[in-house]
């Protein structure tokens, strides 16, 4: 059995395909003796995760499984939870208590949600029960798949603000070319700052997944976490008297005044 933290749509889509004995822990409630053991699922916005492992007891701490949008490392660095599970969610959940829809893509058919760490194999098999799909992955290709699933989240939204109202199947379409030549910019920027390896068809697969939630609005968001990842690299490169990596991206943040 689990502990599943956040009580909202996400958190009841894990429980409702999960096991018997499974707790879920409101924002409020204190954290339960029993399970006294077993996976931890974090279903909970970035902005509460330091209260989440404040409130978690020290010993259980290496059970959190970290399932958030955007670049967590130096975070749970800072926590010493690096090597904790972790998992990118390419199913969503429209509304509450409703099964979630994977984003299975005309490029990934097999699908993209994947996890790494402790609790991997428990995580795919909750998934699966749920069918959803879900690929284990070691570290280093965990950490492409990490970094792509961000330039998707930073690309898409950040074109889509420049175009007020536009949804993601609009910035997929209409404004092709914009966020093509922005992912290219952020994948070669990392690629090169960060000595990630992408597989090959990066753009292909991230396009691909825009057209299974084309519905879905823009809007640059939780900035610190995504978007901001980007330009505290600009703004390290830069400092050390060298070229912006990412030129696009910057002139885009300074267009909607995001900085």
């Amino acid at each position: 059995p689990a502990i599943i933290i956040g009580g909202g749509r996400v958190g009841q889509a894990l429980f409702d395909m999960g096991v018997e004995g499974d707790v879920i822990l409101k924002r409020d409630e204190e954290f339960p003796s029993s399970p006294s053991s077993g996976p931890i699922f974090v279903c909970t916005r970035n902005d509460v995760l330091e209260a989440v492992i404040e409130k978690t007891p020290a010993n259980r701490r290496e059970d959190l499984i970290f399932m958030q949008n955007g670049y967590l490392d130096s975070f749970l660095e800072s926590k010493g939870l690096e090597k904790n599970t972790q998992a990118l969610i390419y199913f969503a959940v429209a509304k509450f208590g409703e099964k979630p829809t994977d984003g299975i893509t005309s490029v990934n058919p097999e699908g993209l949600t994947a996890v790494t760490g402790k609790w991997s194999e428990q995580v795919a098999a909750r998934f699966h029960s749920g069918d959803l799909a879900c690929h284990v992955k070691d570290a280093a290709k965990y950490r492409a798949s990490m970094f792509e699933k961000l330039i998707w989240i930073s690309a898409f939204m950040l074109v889509g603000a420049q175009h007020p109202g536009a949804t993601v199947g609009d910035v997929a379409s209409t404004y092709k070319s914009e966020v093509e030549g922005l992912i290219k910019e952020l994948v070669q920027g990392v690629a090169t700052l960060n000595d990630v390896s992408f597989e090959a068809g990066t753009l292909e697969r991230l396009l691909a997944y825009a057209d299974s939630v084309s519905h879905f609005p823009t809007a640059v968001k939780e900035f610190e976490w995504r978007n901001g990842y980007f330009y505290n690299l600009s703004l390290q490169t830069m400092q050390q008297n060298n070229d912006d990596p990412f030129p696009k991206h910057t002139a885009m943040l300074k267009a909607i005044n995001a900085i």
